[in-house]
This record gives structure tokens, C-alpha cells and sequence, in this order.
């Protein structure tokens, strides 16, 4: 599999524009190559809907010329001293901007670690077919439902090249597989769908295809003949599916460019309790295997394993360069690079689990709302106003009493962080780790 990028030719593609810019004229610059295969492939009602094959591929040469900066990109690289000049050209003209720059040598990455980010196993489209159609043979077969939505599998490569003016040059390859299956139960105005997935960066680590399809049936037929509430203040048990959005949340909220332009409802909270006591909000851009694992950032700088959230209080921005600068701090090597640059974000952010299992967490609640689905994006990040539609389950005496739906959840990411009690049942799969969680005392909007 790793044979289908050239590693050797994207890291010579990335040099040759740092010396294209520097002979244009370049007072520093950075260039990013990026190359990508993948393959899809979608079924339904048991035969192959679509099968997709993609591969990309990329390069950015950003350039610095005094206090000025430009990025430009290109498919092919036939002529790097045009695309340099031009970078050049664009710079001498562009806006001033205090904070641009690269990293401090100092803080540069000197030895890549291994991480397990590539997986050599290639599959064919025949193999992803059958892979989709045992996950939807495995989801039809579950009594109650009544016909696909489809399903699909995946696998994709992908690597990337960094080279800069002042001597850094890295380079790694990722390796992705998925697959998903879509149900649908009921049928007219009653009809109700629900999905399961699984995206690892090892194939072996995936679940089964069947298990994918059933607990997409299951999750499905749990929901026919949905009642609707009224309005009320209730407890609010979100599953870890659902709970991964409130890590995003908090995620957005650290971001050091959003506290940077004050459009943080945290901005000014560093160093204090925003979570209880015990609650620990990990980022870990060296979890093997990981799905936002990467042995060097953006930037090319080192990092290391943060604890955002500790014992509730919160000690540390998500920072590049740019936004350190900004804000007269110290880059933690959590840039995230795009065409035109950098920005900071999470890498493998967990909110650590707590000692019970939902069920638990069910029971000790009593009655209340288990939300399985949210719908729409209602967060004000300014003020940390918070409103989702939702989909779930009333429950009573700790156990689950009708599935309901049409309803809105609502209140205030401040006073929510605060309420917040994980449990044990981690899943700890994607770039955003959750457990579930219970929130006392939330707002619900019905009937």
C-alpha cells in the first residue's frame, strides 16, 4: 500500500520550493506537500450503489517577506521558481501582520517517533463491497427493520511532507479505514433511521461488519413510535456518541484563536475551576494509532501530552505560533496547517472517564432525558448560550420508558461544564474520547 506515494519525491517537491523561495527573495518560508489515495465503496438493498476512487495531490509554499506573508498552492510542481515569485510578489503587497512567522528553531521537532500511523493493508473494491454488504445483510436481519439506507467501507493513504527555510524537514504517512450502515424501520411518517460506524487506523482494529450492521438495527428499531415531551427542567444523560459534541465545545472554546479575537466564552477563565473538582480533559498527540496522532505539527514543532483540564481547572490554550505570539505565550505545538497557513486546535482530546457506567448513571439520576441524537449547531461561543434539537429516550426509576423525539435541549456551557458528571464507558476511538455524561438541571423544550 505505502508504494502508492513516493514519499522521497514529495519531500524533494517541498525543498525545491523553499530554495525557489529564498532565491526570490524570501526573508523566511514553509512548503507543505501533501499527496492522497482512497477508495469507497456504497451499497444498498444488497447490490454496489457507487464505488469512488480519489487521490490528490497537493503543495503550499507560504513565504514571509518582513512583516508581510502570502501562501500559494498548486496541483503540480513543474515550475517552483514561478509559483515562488509569485508567493513573493503577493507577500510585497499583502497587509502587515505582527504575528505571522515560523516556529523558534528551538522548539522544532529533532527526532520523529513512531506512532503506528500506517497500515500497509490495501483493499480492493471487491473487498469493500463485501465488507458493506455483510454490515447491511447484519442490520436488515434485525427484527423490526424494514429496509437499508445503505452502507459503506473505505480505506484511504495519505502522507505528508514539511520543509522549512531555518532546516526543518519531516515527513509521515496515515492510513484510515471505515465502514458504516445505515437502517430504516417503520415506514410513511413513522418511519425512523438510525447508523452505527467504526474509522480506525488499522484494519484489525475495526469492529466487525456484522457488529456495525445489528447495533445500526438495534439503535434503529429502538426508536419507532417516538412520544414528545413537555416542557420541563429535566436531567440530561447524553450517550458517548452524543457527549463527543460537548468536547468540541470545550475545544473550540480553548482555541487560542478564539481567545485571541475574544469570541470565547472562556477567555478569561485561565487557572480557574471551570469543570468539578476530579474532571481531566486530556489532549495526547501521541496516542498510537490515533486518529489526530501526527509526529509533529503544523509548524514542525515538538509537542507534548497536555492536561487542558485539571482536578476542573483549565490550564492551557490550544496555541500555534501565531496565537501565542498574540497573546504573549508560549506555542504547545497544537497548529493545524491549511493552505493559506496555521491555526491552533485539539489533537486526541479525551474527557477522562469517571467510576459509572451509564446504566449507573441512569439509576443514581432516577427520571430523565438519555440523548442519543442531536440536531442543528445552536451554540453561541461568545456567550456560551447553548440549544440543540434532540432525539432519545425518557427514562424512569433508572430505566428506559419510551423512545421521544421533536424536542430541544438548551442552557449555558458555563454552568453546563460545571454539572457535568462523566462515566465509565469510554470510547476511546476518535479524535474526541467521551464516556457518556450526566448534566443535572437542563432546560427541555416540548410541547
Amino acid at each position: 500500500m505505502s508504494e502508492l506515494i513516493d514519499q522521497s519525491e514529495l519531500q524533494s517537491r517541498a525543498v525545491r520550493l523553499v530554495e525557489a523561495a529564498g532565491k526570490a527573495g524570501a526573508d523566511a518560508c514553509d512548503a507543505v506537500a501533501v499527496t492522497g489515495v482512497s477508495l469507497s465503496v456504497d451499497v444498498r438493498e444488497g447490490q454496489v450503489e457507487e464505488t469512488e476512487r480519489a487521490e490528490g495531490d497537493d503543495v503550499t509554499l507560504r513565504v514571509f517577506v518582513g512583516g508581510r506573508t502570502a501562501a500559494v498552492s498548486a496541483n503540480q510542481l513543474d515550475d517552483p521558481d514561478t509559483l515562488a515569485e509569485r508567493a513573493v510578489a503577493m507577500a510585497k503587497v499583502a497587509p502587515e501582520d505582527p504575528y505571522a512567522g515560523l516556529a523558534d528553531p528551538g522548539l522544532l521537532v529533532r527526532d520523529l517517533p513512531s506512532l503506528e500511523l500506517l497500515d500497509t493493508k490495501e483493499l480492493t473494491a471487491d473487498e469493500l463491497a463485501e465488507i458493506a454488504l455483510e454490515a447491511e445483510a447484519a442490520g436488515l436481519a434485525v427484527k423490526g427493520v424494514s429496509k437499508s439506507g445503505g452502507a459503506g467501507a473505505s480505506w484511504r493513504l495519505a502522507g505528508v511532507v514539511l520543509a522549512t527555510s531555518h532546516g526543518f524537514q519531516g515527513a509521515y504517512m496515515t492510513s484510515r479505514y471505515g465502514m458504516s450502515m445505515t437502517a430504516v424501520a417503520g415506514d410513511g411518517t413513522a418511519m425512523e433511521r438510525d447508523y452505527d460506524f467504526d474509522s480506525r487506523t488499522y484494519f484489525e482494529d475495526l469492529d466487525a461488519p456484522a457488529e456495525i450492521g445489528r447495533r445500526a438495527g438495534e439503535r434503529t428499531v429502538r426508536r419507532l413510535n417516538p412520544q414528545k415531551l413537555s416542557t420541563r427542567t429535566t436531567n440530561v444523560i447524553y450517550e458517548s456518541r452524543a457527549a463527543r459534541s460537548i468536547l468540541g465545545h470545550l475545544s473550540g472554546a480553548i482555541n487560542g484563536a478564539s481567545v485571541a479575537r475574544k469570541t470565547s466564552f472562556l477567555k478569561d477563565r485561565m487557572g480557574e475551576a471551570i469543570f468539578a473538582p476530579g474532571i481531566q480533559v486530556v489532549d495526547d498527540p501521541f496516542k498510537r494509532r490515533g486518529a489526530a496522532t501526527r509526529p509533529f505539527d503544523g509548524e514542525g514543532t515538538a509537542a507534548s501530552v497536555l492536561n487542558m483540564i485539571e482536578d476542573g481547572v483549565l490550564q492551557h490554550w490550544f496555541l500555534d505560533g501565531a496565537s501565542a505570539r498574540e497573546l504573549g505565550l508560549k506555542p504547545n505545538a497544537r497548529a493545524h496547517r491549511s493552505g493559506s497557513g496555521t491555526s491552533p486546535g485539539a489533537t486526541n482530546i479525551t474527557l477522562m472517564p469517571g467510576e459509572k457506567s451509564m446504566e449507573e448513571l441512569m439509576a443514581e439520576t432516577g427520571s430523565g432525558l438519555l440523548v442519543t441524537d442531536l440536531i442543528g449547531h445552536g451554540v453561541n461561543g461568545i456567550t456560551g448560550d447553548y440549544s440543540r434539537g434532540a432525539a432519545g429516550f425518557w427514562f424512569e426509576n433508572g430505566e428506559i420508558v419510551e423512545p421521544v423525539s421533536e424536542i430541544t435541549i438548551a442552557g449555558n456551557l458555563n454552568d453546563m461544564f460545571q454539572r457535568l458528571v462523566p462515566g465509565s464507558d469510554l470510547d476511546n476511538r476518535y479524535s474526541a474520547a467521551t464516556p457518556s455524561v450526566m448534566i443535572e438541571g437542563m432546560a427541555l423544550a416540548g410541547n
